[in-house]
């Protein structure tokens, strides 16, 4: 008989008895909860958990770890998600005992070491940037952007343009946390069109710009691979009606050491650090979104900061103007780890480097694959991405983006960002990143033009994909409006059919 049960669930080869790790034998006396929890917070029975040995444990997760996708099975060309690989360096230095073993909640002189990697890390990003001073408070690039935003309104409210300042000018090739992050900071929002070459109307900016704007969002290069070559028009204009311009840090993977925001014009920047310094990245997290601004901002910043007196690291939270604090640590620490020995690893001319080949990449593939594809801003350069438009064979053959991105995983390649930006109608965004070599992309290539070529001659091939993967299609709709999360609510949902 063939063992086909690590195919379950956990629950599913659960039996009594079975033990996978046994606790010490506690010495310490019990302490009863109920003196400290109230009873609506205290569990009522116990926890339904699995019995199985050690080794049953080992082979589930095995078999589980087996069936995923990530950038160490294969190309992960996932646009403006940046999901490049993580060099297994950043690793061992992460769970380092100095790193790994420690608690925010310690001491400043018994975890000198970390507060020295995490000041030195701040100083880098300073100098990447170019902006005055950053925080690392901020756990992901989200949080980042919503942190950047309650700092422009701490500072309109502190030259007294807060009730007067109610509006964030936000392109409509932005990434969808811009217009949630303005609107969750107590903004309305405004959306200006992109030209028909893809970039930011400068003349639709200049209308809707008055004494009543806040800021302007938007990363550069934008969402569909391309330099704002009126970025400091752009900037003049914000600056010039009193507002303030912040920098979706998404796309820095293209700029490292060629560019900054701080060059740019911008006041503030957030940084996905997981995309642009490869910390790990996916299943939604971890990740680490820290801010930098320009001086006239720096008193606003997260607290406690850190800073160095003489030769000792310390958290100073003396800052009376400060938003306050935003996590309840700085980032997410191991990232953050990782991040300073990517940086340490490659220095400064080799970060060039890193944007300089991850542009060369993307070029390439573009060059390779618009002949097949419609590639709606191919005539000029992109930077470190592109988008495809699949509408020419939704028409022709009845295979849309969705279709091709799922066919992609038959043969070992991850679906780019589909849909995305919505500018571009059946849009796949690309970003092959720079870890990908020429063998690789090309390899990519080859199945995106062996797929366009499907797509012609057995379209049903591409409509149904995926063929080859662990699990075939879903449907994505009832698995996003009515997720099953629980072991419970399956069971009882196999009851109720």
């Amino acid at each position: 008989m063939i063992l086909n049960d690590y195919d379950q669930l956990i629950f599913e080869i659960s039996s009594p008895g079975h033990v996978a790790y046994d606790l010490p034998t506690q010495d310490v006396p019990e302490y009863d909860l109920s003196k400290d929890l109230e009873s609506d917070y205290q569990r009522k029975e116990d926890a339904e958990l699995p019995e199985v040995s050690e080794l049953q444990l080992l082979r589930h997760y095995t078999a589980l770890s087996n069936k995923n996708f990530g950038v160490e099975s294969g190309p992960y060309p996932l646009g403006s998600c940046t999901m490049k690989y993580n060099p297994k360096v950043n690793e061992v230095a992460a769970f380092m005992d100095g790193f790994n073993n420690i608690h925010p909640n310690q001491e400043p002189e018994t975890v000198q070491g970390a507060l020295e990697l995490l000041y030195n890390l701040q100083e880098y990003l300073t100098v990447t940037s170019g902006m005055d001073a950053i925080s690392l408070q901020p756990a992901a690039g989200a949080q980042g952007e919503l942190t950047a935003i309650l700092v422009f309104k701490k500072y309109f409210e502190s030259i007294g343009e807060g009730e007067q300042r109610k509006y964030i000018i936000i392109p409509d090739s932005a990434h969808g946390t811009n217009p949630a992050t303005a609107v969750v900071a107590g903004y309305d929002t405004i959306e200006i069109p992109s030209t028909p070459g893809g970039l930011v109307d400068v003349e639709a900016l200049r209308e809707v710009v008055n004494e009543e704007t806040a800021g302007i969002m938007l990363t550069n290069p934008s969402t569909v691979g391309l330099y704002e070559k009126d970025i400091q028009e752009i900037v003049k204009i914000m600056h010039d009606a009193g507002a303030l311009a912040f920098y979706d840090g998404a796309n820095s993977n293209a700029i490292l050491g060629i560019s900054s925001p701080g060059q740019m014009g911008f006041d503030a920047v957030h940084y996905n650090l997981h995309k642009t310094f490869s910390g790990p990245h996916g299943g939604g997290g971890p990740g680490s979104g820290p801010i930098g601004v320009v001086e006239k901002l720096i008193p606003f910043l997260p607290v406690p900061r850190i800073e160095k007196e003489g030769d000792q690291y310390v958290l100073n939270s003396d800052y009376p103007e400060s938003i306050g604090r935003v996590k309840g640590a700085f980032g997410n620490f191991g990232v953050n780890v990782r991040v300073y020995t990517y940086i340490r690893a490659y220095g400064g001319e080799g970060l060039r480097k890193v944007s300089e080949n991850a542009v060369l990449n993307a070029n390439y593939l573009l060059a390779r694959l618009k002949g097949e594809y419609d590639a709606p801003y191919g005539d000029s350069y992109c930077k470190h991405e592109f988008v495809l438009d699949c509408t020419r064979q939704k028409h022709d053959y009845g295979v849309n983006a969705k279709d091709i991105g799922k066919r992609l995983l038959d043969y070992g390649i991850h679906a780019p960002t589909t849909y995305f930006p919505l500018i571009v109608p059946e849009c796949l965004m690309i970003e092959p990143t720079e870890t990908e070599s020429k063998r690789d992309l090309d390899y990519v290539a080859d199945i995106f033009l062996k797929i366009a070529e499907e797509a012609k001659t057995e379209p049903t091939l591409v409509q149904e994909a995926p063929h080859n993967t662990p699990v075939k299609r879903l449907d994505e709709a009832t698995a996003a409006r009515k997720p099953i999360l629980t072991y419970r609510a399956a069971k009882a949902a196999d009851v109720a059919e």
